[in-house]
């Protein structure tokens, strides 16, 4: 029983340490730190509630939804290395690519922080892939934690702000928008084979 515990602890330890590497919240502090600075407000709850529902639902019926549009896991993958290539960019030139229009209401920049960022294609093929090696239930307690953190460095963007300072928040935006320029490149380049 108790090899039992261990390899379910494993499990759950594992797939939490691979969608955290793939979801990279802390490397998208820079970003959440810019959008706050376009919306004035971020609704952690409810965009980790989204972002939740996205995992989930993707985790149960991506696949299945994919195939119904005709669309392979890898052309999804590479579209979403796309959007987020865009993001990168956006980080690292200081340019606007993606208009944030504030007149229709929208006071949450739900997109592109729940999908792409969080729950976007990165995440949801790296879903597909854990699903055919864990136990489910394992992974639904990977995604659960991820969420907790996911709501954490949301909520605490303002502070995280504060102690990095206009300096240091600049040096981070470029350089995490360099690293999500190399995740998107390395994710459509991955899905072109």
């Amino acid at each position: 029983m108790n090899f039992l515990n261990n390899l379910i602890f494993k499990e759950i330890f594992s797939v939490t340490l691979i969608l955290f590497s793939v979801i990279d919240i802390l490397g998208s502090i820079p970003f959440i730190i810019d959008l706050k600075k376009k919306y004035q407000q971020i609704d952690s709850f409810k965009i980790t509630l989204i972002s939740g529902v996205l995992l989930f639902s993707f985790l149960f019926i991506g696949e299945s939804i994919l195939k119904l549009f005709g669309v392979d896991v890898q052309s999804f993958a590479i579209a979403g290395g796309l959007i987020m290539f865009l993001l990168g960019l956006e980080m690292v030139l200081d340019i606007v690519i993606f208009k944030h229009d504030h007149q229709d209401g929208q006071t949450s920049p739900i997109v592109p922080l729940a999908f792409p960022l969080i729950a976007g294609a990165g995440s949801m093929t790296t879903l597909i892939s854990l699903n055919a090696v864990y136990a489910r239930v394992n992974i639904i307690f990977g995604i659960l934690l991820n969420l907790v953190v996911v709501y954490l460095v949301l909520k605490s963007s303002d502070f995280i702000n504060k102690k990095l300072g206009i300096t240091g928040s600049v040096i981070l935006r470029k350089f995490f928008g360099t690293i999500l320029l190399a995740m998107a490149i390395k994710l459509i380049r991955t899905n072109l084979i």
